[in-house]
């Protein structure tokens, strides 16, 4: 069976000819693919570390499961569609709304396992039937609306949480990132969050040095005289170590509210799987629902011994457009790294002790860039904002996900913010479309218009789901 793991010397090893790439099966030297691995790591480190801090979750656990879920997903797809898979952003506002309902880390972790398997049985689907059944029931209006409503959601928990514990460090981290993101090229705009880290590491520790303690609210909301940057826990942590594992309890509250991530992470697959085909020319439809598959059962197995979930990251994608290195011997490399970081316990108290100040100032910048996100795929596929069928569920499932707006329905039991709008969303969206008048329903490409070739050609090489009107669209020639 052909796992891979098997890699062709690209011409003499080190540095790919003008305009050639180096493809999936091929390979670099192998110092210069280690090297490559280790970019990747550094790549993915910004957002993959902010993540498991901001849901609660132990870092040292977080860095090694990614790199556990990488080979599993490497091994999965047979080594043909090159990836990172970190620990996911969709996840942190579902974990700050179970925290806020008392919520335990092994709550956190139960809720996400149960997406993570309803995630393996979409790709399952998709792989059995096709993108199709994708677009029939979360068509781009829907996709678009509920990565908003997540993303948004979470403007509270910046506002209320980390911004108050030093509001100055947040401005200027918040700034400093903002001019990485837009100012700097190739790889290291891919690593301006991770930027912006190092710098509000420096600046807290400048500031406690010039001025002493700050008088603020601290991580636990509790106003006190404390330091902004506090490394007392790096100094008792071991150099080598294992993480704390624990596993995780099922609540239905819990698991409802997490629930809606599964969109997002479709979304999220569907676009990378797509973008890295076309990067390497090679035709990726096939391996779609696999690639989804293997994210659920990645995030699965973190999540069942206390680890984040996991999925494909945008920022590795970026390392390879900007490098041309394609190989995924690279990914195996950056995985090793990673379990090796996973042994660090003093390492972890490093990324736990990253100020609130600081993460303030991040999460402004990412917690919005999560939420633009959904906006993108209404733009990517065209959605007529103008057409109310599009607009009232859109509306209305926003504004009740980002206001919080709860139903009660027992004393014991209620749906409010993320889960709530999200139901409004999807359901409001089928039922008026069920009642709609024929000039309202118009035909909607797949997710985002890289999407569409994932779809059965017809005949004539035309989508099989592409009706009479002006957004039916030829299947891309492979």
């Amino acid at each position: 069976m052909d796992l891979g793991v098997r890699w062709r010397l690209h011409g003499d090893g080190r540095t790919p000819a003008p305009g050639a790439v180096v493809r999936p099966d091929e390979r670099l030297s192998w110092p210069r693919t280690f090297g490559l691995g280790a970019q990747h790591v550094v790549a993915m480190f910004g957002a993959s570390f902010v993540a498991p801090v901001l849901m609660g979750l132990d870092p040292n656990l977080a860095i090694m499961m990614s790199g556990v879920a990488t080979v599993i997903f490497l091994l999965a797809t047979r080594g043909r569609v090159p990836s990172y898979l970190g620990c996911s952003l969709s996840f942190v506002g579902v974990a700050a709304v179970i925290r806020a309902q008392g919520g335990s880390s092994a709550t956190v972790t139960g809720a996400v396992f149960v997406v993570g398997a309803a995630l393996f049985v979409v790709g399952l689907a998709v792989q059995r039937f096709g993108a199709r059944i994708i677009h029939a029931a979360m068509p781009p209006i829907v996709t678009g609306a509920v990565v908003m409503l997540i993303g948004f959601n979470l403007a509270p928990v910046t506002a209320a949480t980390y911004w108050p514990q030093d509001q100055w460090t947040a401005l200027f981290v918040m700034l400093f990132t903002g001019l990485a993101v837009v100012c700097l090229r190739g790889f290291w705009s891919r690593v301006a969050i991770f930027l912006g880290l190092i710098f509000g590491y420096a600046l807290s520790w400048a500031l406690d040095a010039l001025f002493g303690k700050i008088h603020s609210a601290d991580g636990s909301g509790k106003v006190t005289d404390h330091w902004r940057l506090d490394l007392s826990a790096v100094d008792h942590a071991d150099w080598i170590g294992l993480p704390t594992f624990h596993g995780p309890s099922f609540e239905w509250s819990a698991i409802l509210v997490a629930l809606p991530v599964v969109i997002a992470l479709v979304a999220e697959n569907a676009g990378h799987v797509k973008a890295v085909g076309e990067m390497t020319g090679d035709p990726l439809d096939d391996k779609l629902g696999t690639a989804i598959s293997a994210d659920g059962a990645a995030s699965m197995l973190s999540t069942a011994v206390g680890g984040p979930p996991n999925t494909t990251y945008s920022e590795n994608i970026g390392v390879m457009a900007a490098t041309r290195v394609y190989s995924t011997a690279a990914y195996w490399a950056a995985a090793a790294f990673a379990l090796l970081f996973g042994l660090c316990p003093k390492f972890g108290a490093v990324v736990a002790a990253i100020p609130g100040g600081v993460l303030g100032g991040i999460t402004v910048i990412l917690y919005g860039m999560i939420g633009l996100l959904g906006a993108q795929i209404w733009i990517n596929a065209k959605v007529d904002l103008r057409n109310p069928l599009n607009l009232v569920p859109a509306a209305a499932g926003i504004i009740i996900g980002v206001g919080n707006v709860s139903l009660k329905f027992t004393d014991t039991f209620s749906l409010s913010g993320i889960a709530l709008g999200t139901i409004v969303v999807i359901t409001g969206y089928h039922v008026l479309r069920a009642f709609a008048p024929a000039h309202l329903k118009s035909q909607e490409p797949l997710l985002d218009s890289g999407t569409s070739s994932y779809d059965e050609p017809d005949t004539d090489g035309t989508r099989e789901d592409a009706g009479p009107g002006p957004t039916a669209q030829p299947r891309a020639k492979s």
